[in-house]
């Protein structure tokens, strides 16, 4: 897992107004909550963690207008639904050591058996518990040979060590379906039976 260093400032201007004037510097307003505390409201660099959030999980270390520094994991990020670029961020204030609650990428590797079935991804994602500071990016899957009506359960996954399953163990993450039969369309159907 990586750790990425964001140096943040603290804000004390709220409301539309404000954060257009953030935005418009190219930064991002943002709030870091966590452990009971009073929510800190921030401006961040909007490049800087634009990048870091390309990260899965990515573990930020916030260094609060030079005075203190915080560790975070993102929580919620809002986009600009057409444009693409970040409105607001919420970070979670994590110490190493702590237990978070995240979700994962599942990723697979290998192929299915011959016949075209497909693999469903019932869950992209996998909810576990893991070390703050240890929080895995992905998990990968192995679906080499499965055939239609194969599934792979969330305790069937190999998770990293220090992480534990999020969801009951019985939980599907991945299925094979069968192939369907492709229906000739009705015209080729009516020109078949005439010629016979």
């Amino acid at each position: 897992m990586s750790e990425v260093k964001i140096a943040a400032e603290s804000r004390t201007e709220f409301g539309k107004g404000a954060a257009r004037r953030i935005r418009r510097d190219s930064k991002v307003p943002g709030v870091l909550y966590g452990h009971g505390s009073d929510p800190i409201h921030l401006t961040l660099p909007g490049h800087e963690l634009l990048l870091a959030l390309r990260t899965p999980n990515v573990l930020i270390s916030l260094d609060i207008d030079g005075k203190s520094t915080e560790l975070a994991i993102p929580k919620s990020v809002q986009r600009d639904p057409i444009r693409g670029y970040l409105e607001h961020v919420d970070l979670q204030l994590v110490t190493r050591g702590e237990k978070v609650n995240v979700e994962i990428f599942v990723h697979t590797e290998g192929e299915l058996a011959p016949g075209g079935n497909l693999l469903e991804h019932v869950l992209n994602a996998l909810p576990v518990e893991a070390e703050a500071t240890h929080i895995p990016e992905s998990v990968t899957v192995s679906v080499e040979g499965l055939t239609a009506g194969d599934s792979v359960l969330a305790k069937d996954i190999p998770l990293p060590s220090g992480t534990k399953l999020g969801v009951d163990g019985d939980t599907v993450v991945l299925q094979v379906l069968a192939a369907q039969a492709e229906e000739a369309p009705a015209g080729e159907a009516e020109e078949a039976s005439a010629e016979a």
